[in-house]
């Protein structure tokens, strides 16, 4: 499952992957994300997925790299933390951090919400 809520008091979108997270509801949400007209075009997200399980492979990431590309068209920069937990979140979404190396998308993996806030408020 996927939630979002985009809180405008800090102008970031807060993403909440819970249970099992499918390769189709990943690629949902990005759909959805580009075509958002009231997100700032430069657009922070602040994914938390300590209580998710990805139900996706590798070769999986190919996808959600090229959906997330055809979003970037819609953004200056998209700038994506996410928090985990398990290792194989972890292992993905490392992956998936070194795929996606763009000049309009920063990616970064983070333990803590904290850090993923801080992270976040560089930019």
């Amino acid at each position: 499952m996927i939630h979002t809520i985009f809180n405008k008091e800090t102008n970031i979108l807060e993403t909440q992957f819970k249970d099992d997270v499918f390769l189709n509801e990943i690629i949902d949400y990005i759909i959805t994300t580009k075509e958002n007209k009231s997100y700032p075009r430069t657009l922070k997200i602040l994914t938390d997925s300590k209580h998710a399980v990805f139900k996706f492979t590798v070769s999986d990431l190919n996808a959600i790299l090229s959906e997330n590309v055809e979003s970037l068209k819609n953004y200056d920069a998209i700038i994506d933390s996410i928090i985990i937990a398990s290792p194989q979140t972890a292992a993905l979404s490392l992956l998936y951090q070194e795929l996606a190396k763009n000049d309009k998308y920063h990616f970064d993996v983070f333990s803590s919400h904290e850090a993923a806030l801080r992270w976040l408020n560089t930019f």
